[in-house]
């Protein structure tokens, strides 16, 4: 498969050579380091390692996968673009996703001036394998985004749709598990050795808690590591945060129990949610959100916003739905209590 990852990426990035930083010439701990133009004074004077080390062993011994076959991106969104640049020749390839999804990888493709391509969910929110099937024959085609629970929808997409198209598709599927660890669904990480033309991202933003340090996983086989160090920028993560990361990481029973602190009140919300006549229909959710449809979503949304309660208005994609992301039980209720005053007007 190495020389059909090869030829996916761009001419250009096949013979990059990446910047040499100082750290990378030298990356030895102890010494007097005269070689990288820092101040000798401060507490963050020092370049962080550009590599992560230390948080990449933690994360292969969460993950039971090499510290090789990982990336680590300042936000998942720094995987996302980077895949556009490697792998996508602005003006000539094209990207895939199904919507309605996460709004980054048109984002991602308009900056890249890669054309990408839209296909609906079916009424379940689940892919249709026929409308697919038509684009694995288009050499231009060289990404798959799936985000999967998906975003805003909330559900997991079929295990053997995924399946099928890393077996069918030639090019790179990038799977986006931000929400995964709020559902009994198993990572597709575990699926890297054999599919070599997969990449899994995961975040520290969602179940862990660290949406303010911005830092996201990319799960690849070592050939494909390899571009993406190349393009990365040298010093991407932040040694306050490589630092923050770690101390998370190694409280994993506190995050066992936030997780389902946070699934015990998405059914308690959802329980609530059920006997408000305002609520026309809860959408099934394997995420810490759910997908909500209600009478009228543009005057539901400024009717919270005015109780300085915010949730996400996704009427423009999916008509007169809501996102609520799941809080504490004091906020829960406090969303609850605004919506049977509004049911009863």
């Amino acid at each position: 498969m190495k020389n059909k990852i090869q030829a996916l990426v761009r001419k250009n990035i096949q013979v990059l050579a990446p910047y040499s930083s100082a750290r990378d010439e030298y990356s030895g701990k102890e010494g007097i380091f005269l070689d990288a133009n820092e101040n000798p004074f401060g507490t963050y004077n020092r370049y962080p390692d550009p590599y992560q080390p230390a948080l990449k062993e933690k994360l292969a011994e969460l993950k039971n996968i090499s510290p090789k076959q990982i990336f680590i991106g300042n936000g998942s969104d720094e995987a996302i673009d980077l895949a556009f640049r490697i792998f996508c020749e602005p003006g000539k390839d094209k990207a895939l996703t199904f919507v309605p999804t996460y709004g980054m990888y048109e984002v991602s493709a308009n900056i890249n001036n890669v054309e990408l391509i839209k296909l609906p969910l079916d009424e379940e929110f689940q892919m249709d394998r026929n409308l697919l099937l038509p684009y694995f024959s288009d050499p231009n085609l060289k990404l798959i985004f799936i985000c999967s629970p998906n975003n805003p929808t909330g559900n997991l997409l079929r295990t053997d749709d995924i399946e099928f198209i890393l077996k069918n598709f030639n090019g790179i599927v990038l799977i986006d598990e931000a929400y995964i660890d709020f559902c009994d669904q198993p990572s597709f990480i575990q699926k890297i050795n054999e599919y070599p033309n997969l990449i899994v991202i995961q975040t520290l933003s969602k179940a862990w808690g660290l949406a303010g340090i911005r830092l996201g996983i990319g799960y690849m086989n070592e050939e494909i590591l390899s571009y993406f160090n190349r393009v990365k920028a040298p010093y991407n993560i932040s040694t306050g945060n490589q630092h923050t990361a770690l101390e998370i990481l190694g409280k994993e029973s506190e995050f066992n129990q936030k997780v389902k602190n946070i699934l015990i009140e998405k059914k308690q919300l959802i329980q609530n949610l059920s006997g408000l006549k305002i609520i026309r229909k809860i959408y099934p959710s394997d995420a810490n959100f759910l997908l909500v449809e209600v009478e009228n979503a543009d005057e539901l949304y400024e009717k919270l916003i005015e109780r300085k309660i915010i949730i996400r208005n996704r009427n423009s994609v999916i008509k007169n739905c809501m996102r609520i992301s799941v809080g504490t039980a004091e906020e829960n209720q406090e969303l609850l209590n605004a919506l049977k005053e509004f049911s009863n007007d």
